[in-house]
């Protein structure tokens, strides 16, 4: 089982864009102190729900601070990104950092960030299949053209080639984010591992684990490819000696800053859109996912794990807002946690 950390960097009422990046930052070089295997950086545009707007950048910054820690986006939006420019910069990243990077990518959604990068609602509502499988082209040719509905261009040469790392890594890993029937269909095809929400529980990621599986054998995908693929779970982690501590943490802080960060969303077209309720979402998350005492966090992750089949996880760890609190739970991740898990 790998456990990593989640990192939104997000904006808490009363704290500014530094103050949050900071901590995000801190997290991750403790993570790598508490011995986690990884950290995966959100991606947002114009919100304080998350204040990193290219988690390729901050990834980067971080594979340099750290020696052993995997880095990976959680993720960088695919319709607002020219899938070379970002197939060049995950090639760099991969060769730089000697195999460390993973390159988690998403539809995203319909936010007025399509308008603002100039890419328009049909790049989000149809274009992503295109965008992924250019992006992948890209990491696995030595060259590439282009003939889609999106993307044109003449045969241009791939540099630098991922397969030109020095280590026994070809290319690095492409995660896809699935919330959906047609994203799951989308990545089995293409033999990707899914990196799934922390917004559902174990039966609904063993249900689109199951339907991964389908899909990929009927496209093709070779037997040992599916038996090891390396799914991700999103999730939320709040460690305390209590579970009521734990759980009285996150109910006091994660409201305010759901409150505020998913109401600044705006869709590009006007579309109506309905909000959670940020103290019954807190509620769900806590009920869902490992916070309390180190052994139930161990248990619960051990539970998910055997349920679902899925071995990696990627944990929020900053649902108290707080730098010093958040250091001490990732601390406690990996000295307390960890162990049980073997």
């Amino acid at each position: 089982m790998r456990v990593g950390s989640f990192v939104l960097a997000a904006r808490f009422p009363g704290q500014g864009d530094g103050e949050a990046l900071h901590r995000a930052v801190r997290s991750a070089e403790v993570a790598e102190e508490a011995g986690l295997d990884s950290v995966w950086l959100a991606e947002h545009h114009f919100v304080p729900y998350g204040t990193c707007p290219s988690a390729i950048t901050l990834a980067a910054m971080l594979l340099g601070r750290t020696s052993r820690l995997r880095v990976g986006t959680a993720v960088s939006v695919l319709p607002t990104a020219h899938p070379v420019a970002l197939g060049e910069q995950a090639a760099l990243l991969h060769i730089a950092s000697g195999g460390r990077f993973s390159l988690g990518v998403g539809r995203g959604g319909p936010w007025v960030d399509l308008e603002v990068f100039g890419q328009g609602l049909k790049a989000y509502e149809k274009g992503f299949p295109e965008s992924l499988d250019l992006l992948m082209r890209w990491l696995r040719e030595p060259s590439v053209a282009a003939a889609g509905e999106r993307f044109g261009f003449r045969e241009v040469a791939v540099v630098p080639r991922p397969s030109e790392c020095l280590t026994d890594v070809e290319g690095p890993e492409v995660v896809v984010a699935c919330t959906s029937p047609r994203s799951v269909r989308l990545a089995a095809e293409r033999g990707l591992p899914m990196l799934l929400g922390m917004h559902v529980g174990d039966e609904e990621k063993a249900e689109m684990v199951a339907l991964w599986r389908e899909h990929a054998r009927a496209a093709g995908r070779p037997v040992d490819e599916i038996r090891g693929a390396a799914h991700v779970s999103a999730g939320v982690c709040q460690i305390a000696d209590r579970r009521t501590d734990a759980v009285e943490t996150l109910t006091k802080a994660m409201p305010g800053w759901l409150r505020q960060g998913l109401d600044a969303h705006v869709t590009v077209d006007g579309r109506r859109r309905s909000m959670r309720d940020p103290l019954a979402y807190t509620e769900l998350l806590c009920g869902l996912h490992p916070v309390g005492t180190p052994r139930l966090c161990a248990d619960r992750l051990a539970a998910t794990s055997e349920r679902t089949g899925i071995s990696r996880f990627a944990l929020l760890v900053e649902g108290s807002g707080d730098l010093a609190a958040t250091e001490e739970n990732v601390r406690r991740l990996g000295t307390e946690v960890l162990p049980h898990l073997g």
